[in-house]
């Protein structure tokens, strides 16, 4: 019995952490807001010792920030560090894609051509939840592709801050047709067998991801940390 209850109590940790780190990587959950342990037990009828195992994990990704004696936030997006991930990302992803053009069968070919199109649908309909959604698979595609899947799930893991970044990009006028373009540009090297280009058209992409930083913190001071490895927290 205890053991059933056990097992429960971990898989209600794992759903309550999955739906709050998706709600804060779509920024549903602002960053800086406060986050009520009761309030979401409540929500989610379980008692506080799942939520607390979900908040404590999300705190591991540095999604949240558990400060003593104040409570628990969501935290702030911390725009010193995402250089260095936005990098990281494009090393991978620079791998990934010429093993694609290497070893990409044609039906591969033809399901990322599919992909682009939803995402140019998206972008008409200035739709950012299918955008992103179809942004993912785009890359996702390309790493399955070249047989290196794994790579994707290394990627996850170091692109969660940039992710939240992403986000608030994607309304910006013209960015998400230009993000089209960039993928455009990916598939047709991949098509041409050209590793060197797919490689190089990827990571103008990729590093796409750092233009307009400044005018973003200046939109959304609220959104980013104001000093380096601590989160500004008096503003929550």
């Amino acid at each position: 019995m205890r053991d059933r209850q056990a097992a429960r109590g971990r898989t209600a940790a794992a759903a309550i952490h999955g739906l709050l780190r998706d709600d804060i990587l779509s920024l549903r959950l602002a960053p800086g807001s406060q986050l009520n342990e009761k309030d979401i037990a409540a929500q989610h009828g379980v008692s506080r010792t799942p939520v607390r195992e979900a908040l404590l994990r999300l705190s591991d990704e540095g999604l949240v920030d558990i400060v003593s004696k104040s409570g628990t936030y969501v935290s702030r997006i911390p725009l010193a560090d995402l250089p260095e991930a936005i990098t990281i990302r494009r090393i991978l992803e620079q791998h990934a894609v010429r093993a694609a053009v290497e070893r990409a069968s044609k039906s591969q070919i033809i399901e990322l051509g599919a992909i682009v199109a939803r995402m140019a649908e998206a972008a008409e309909a200035a739709d950012t939840e299918s955008f992103h959604r179809a942004d993912e698979a785009f890359h996702e595609a390309i790493a399955a592709a070249g047989g290196h899947p794994g790579v994707w799930t290394l990627v996850r893991h170091v692109k969660l801050q940039v992710d939240r970044f992403r986000r608030l990009t994607l309304p910006l006028a013209g960015r998400m047709a230009r993000v089209v373009a960039e993928h455009e540009a990916v598939l047709k090297a991949i098509e041409q067998r050209r590793p060197d280009a797919a490689a190089e058209a990827l990571g103008r992409h990729i590093d796409g991801l750092k233009l307009g930083a400044e005018d973003l913190e200046r939109f959304n001071p609220d959104f980013f940390q104001e000093d380096i490895g601590r989160p500004d927290l008096k503003r929550a």
